[in-house]
């Protein structure tokens, strides 16, 4: 039986699954201020005493032991094919989850583990890290992002061979649908997809082109996603384009570019109007027309403010902010795309 802290000032924390993310989770609860790290739990002995050895608490073999030792915040970062029996244990004890990304590797699983989270009223997270990353947060700011028309975003780098249990499609482009449902606020009704599966059981590379429901003045959005983990560099860059602005942003360098459409008005008026004379615009350097701005990028730790954002949601009662529907919405478009690229003839070893 979990033995939960009265005193939500400091919450006590644990980590179970401390391969390479979880460790990362383990460093941040031990290091933030409100947070007691318990212990962390890994089948690999040797594993859990080096995390503990590093950043403190207690090496336990399964999470049966965590609970005896009481927590109140835990997160998963097991492989995905662990996530749900690791999550149904803690929220049945009471124990709010934040579940490293994806929720799970199939929808059934899914949906488990939010059906569990529901009878518990425990605060269940997706890790969706993305959502914290500065230059998401920065492109969140601007506005005038309602009803994007066309979004592209890439996400390539060379194999870690890490994450292979599962395909790119849940490895790395998870990352990307979620924010593409959160940018348009609803699934998409069309789903285009092809894969080439190289090294891995499932899919290396995948794209795929969504199109998304009209919106109440008729207009679709289309999105062109891919993700390859047999790329020869890493490159995770975002373009989105509305009726008022053009948006992009490079994840790798944190930087980013604005050009909005007001602020352009004159420019493009004059343009129309030579043109609707005949006129010959060759003289004309397109760039120049534009006011480009730079993204104003902030700094911060994507992991550090996602664990903060979990623990203010479990201190609080609050509904946390990339919830079981999101990570359910995300598993299940990444589901439909794999289905696509296996229709389109993509081939798994």
């Amino acid at each position: 039986m979990s033995v939960l802290s009265t005193d939500k000032s400091t919450l006590r924390c644990g980590v179970v699954g401390v391969g390479r993310m979880g460790r990362l989770h383990a460093r941040v609860y031990a290091q933030s201020a409100g947070a007691d790290l318990v212990g962390v739990v890994d089948v690999d002995p040797m594993r859990r005493a080096e995390v503990t050895e590093e950043w403190g608490g207690e090496p336990f073999e399964s999470v049966e032991e965590l609970l005896e030792a009481g927590v109140d915040a835990v997160s998963i970062a097991t492989p995905t094919v662990h996530h749900r029996a690791a999550a149904e244990r803690l929220l049945a004890a009471g124990v709010a989850c934040l579940i490293e990304k994806p929720l799970a590797p199939d929808l059934d699983q899914a949906r488990a583990i939010a059906e569990a989270a529901e009878r518990s009223e425990a605060v269940l997270q997706v890790g969706h890290i993305v959502r914290y990353d500065p230059v998401m947060v920065a492109i969140r700011k601007l506005g005038g992002l309602a009803a994007p028309r066309f979004i592209q975003i890439d996400r390539v780098s060379p194999m870690t061979f890490r994450s292979i249990d599962v395909g790119v499609v849940l490895d790395m482009m998870i990352h990307d649908l979620d924010l593409l449902l959160m940018l348009v606020g609803n699934e998409p009704d069309q789903v285009q997809a092809n894969a080439v599966c190289v090294i891995g059981g499932g899919e290396d590379v995948c794209n795929a082109r969504l199109t998304f429901p009209a919106d109440e003045d008729g207009v679709r959005c289309v999105a062109n996603v891919t993700a390859s983990r047999l790329a020869l560099k890493t490159e995770r860059k975002i373009r989105i384009i509305t009726e008022e602005m053009y948006v992009s942003g490079d994840f790798v360098k944190r930087r980013g570019t604005v050009v909005r459409k007001a602020a352009n008005a004159e420019q493009l008026a004059e343009v129309r109007r030579r043109l609707e004379k005949g006129e010959s615009l060759a003289d004309i350097d397109y760039l120049d027309l534009l006011q480009v701005e730079p993204l104003e990028v902030g700094t911060g730790e994507p992991l550090l403010r996602q664990i903060e954002d979990f623990l203010s949601a479990v201190r609080t009662g609050r509904h946390p902010t990339v919830d079981a529907r999101a990570g359910f919405a995300a598993v299940r478009t990444a589901e439909r795309i794999s289905a696509a690229a296996r229709e389109a003839g993509a081939r798994t070893i």
